[in-house]
């Protein structure tokens, strides 16, 4: 009779978990694009520095970033992570000896996204791009790997 009982507990429970998780997600999204947009300045100045020292693309020192105003949210469906995804625009100038100075397209402006991730309650990034890309069409080209919110 007691295992009876835990079974119908544990039913109870799960049905009320699955009630309750929904308004659980959309709360720790909420509070993670709130703390994106204040720290927003220094989550863009950590990008740069990550991205301008990756070495990459090989023979290109980044110039300057624009970052396009929003974020597009979506969830890693690996980890459960929220990923933040920014369109920026970026200019590069050749490094001396590395190959590139005879390219003429060095000096063009490149559309991309810069990708944030809030893990353990808090916004990080590791200098991660994504070129020729705007953030909707990464979501819509990595959707096997991560979902929109």
């Amino acid at each position: 009779m007691i295992w009876f009982f835990a079974f119908l507990f544990c039913v109870a429970a799960f049905f009320v978990w699955m009630s309750v998780r929904p308004t659980l997600a959309a709360r720790r999204t909420e509070i993670a694009l709130k703390q994106f947009v204040r720290r927003r300045d220094e989550l863009e100045a950590a990008f740069f520095k990550a991205a301008s020292t990756s070495g990459k693309p090989r023979g290109l020192a980044w110039k300057q970033c624009s970052f396009q105003q929003g974020v597009v949210l979506a969830r890693d469906r690996g980890n459960g992570d929220l990923v933040g995804l920014v369109g920026v625009t970026i200019s590069f100038e050749a490094i001396e000896g590395g190959g590139m100075e005879d390219v003429a397209a060095v000096g063009n402006l490149r559309a991309a996204t810069a990708v944030f991730v809030y893990s353990k309650r808090e916004w990080s990034t590791q200098g991660r791009v994504i070129f020729n890309l705007e953030p909707r069409e990464v979501i819509t080209r990595y959707a096997d790997t991560i979902d929109a919110i």
